[in-house]
């Protein structure tokens, strides 16, 4: 839930953006912990947004940054961490597989949105191009990485637990159902729907994230650890027979082009 005042002040900030780079933004959400359920209090709002630029942008014979990575703005709602990638390097990013667009394109939080190029209302000609064995080691990627850092000490940031477990469930579901998994880690627990004990703490878990500063170092869980560990080792063989993800690139050609071209009729 983002309050409304919140909710102004990042779509005034995306407003500004749009002015100081000269471009328009099609899509905005929340793409962090506040959109995958398990925000603390001091959480930051991490908005990432999809944008395009003038037509005569993308007709120079070289091509420039296609992305806005801006550092970290205090506000009175908050931390604001603002980062979008221009629409041609998203197209060409989804083509690969890459689950963060899919994620964002489910986001339960959308601050902007232009309706008539909703990108949902496309997902026909983008969801083909979702790889579950592309999916499924960038989850394993981001579980294994932040374990390697968590697991050093018998202290361990809240935080990172989430960090931990939202991309193995993830993982989980890729491996059940073959599918684009659910953004939001209520969603994606039925997958472990035959090891209660462990699905009660992620909950106990999450209750407490919700209450207390999200760097306060927390013990260790040993019934987590253990899950952690033994289901990140099965899925590593598990991930490499996964199926691969065909999309038609001319559909998506065409779709980008139809994008641009909205815009360049809106504005002239």
């Amino acid at each position: 839930m983002i309050l409304p005042e919140t909710q102004t002040i990042i779509k005034a900030r995306l407003a500004s953006i749009e002015k100081e780079y000269q471009i328009k933004i099609l899509y905005a959400c929340e793409s962090g912990s506040r959109a995958w359920g398990f925000p603390s209090p001091d959480s930051d709002y991490d908005v990432r947004f999809i944008y395009v630029h003038p037509i005569e942008w993308y007709l120079r014979l070289d091509e420039e940054r296609d992305v806005i990575d801006l550092p970290l703005e205090e506000t009175s709602a908050g931390l604001l961490d603002l980062a979008g990638w221009d629409l041609r390097k998203t197209m060409r990013l989804l083509s690969k597989s890459n689950p963060a667009i899919w994620e964002w394109l489910q986001s339960p939080i959308c601050y902007h949105l232009i309706s008539p190029l909703n990108l949902q209302d496309y997902r026909h000609v983008l969801d083909p191009f979702y790889s579950p064995i592309t999916a499924c080691h960038h989850y394993l990627s981001i579980c294994r990485n932040t374990m390697a850092q968590a697991f050093v000490e018998e202290m361990v940031k809240v935080k990172k637990y989430f960090y931990m477990l939202r991309p193995l469930l993830a993982a989980l579901w890729i491996e059940r159902y073959r599918m684009i998994p659910p953004m939001e880690l209520v969603l994606l627990l039925p997958v472990i729907d035959d090891q209660i004990e462990i699905q009660t703490c992620i909950l106990d878990l999450q209750t407490r994230k919700f209450h207390i500063d999200e760097q306060i170092p927390i013990p260790r869980i040993a019934m987590l650890d253990e899950f952690l560990v033994r289901e990140l080792a099965r899925l590593q063989d598990v991930a490499k027979i996964l199926p691969v993800g065909f999309g038609d690139k001319a559909c998506l050609d065409h779709l980008f082009q139809q994008c641009l071209g909205f815009i360049y009729d809106a504005e002239h």
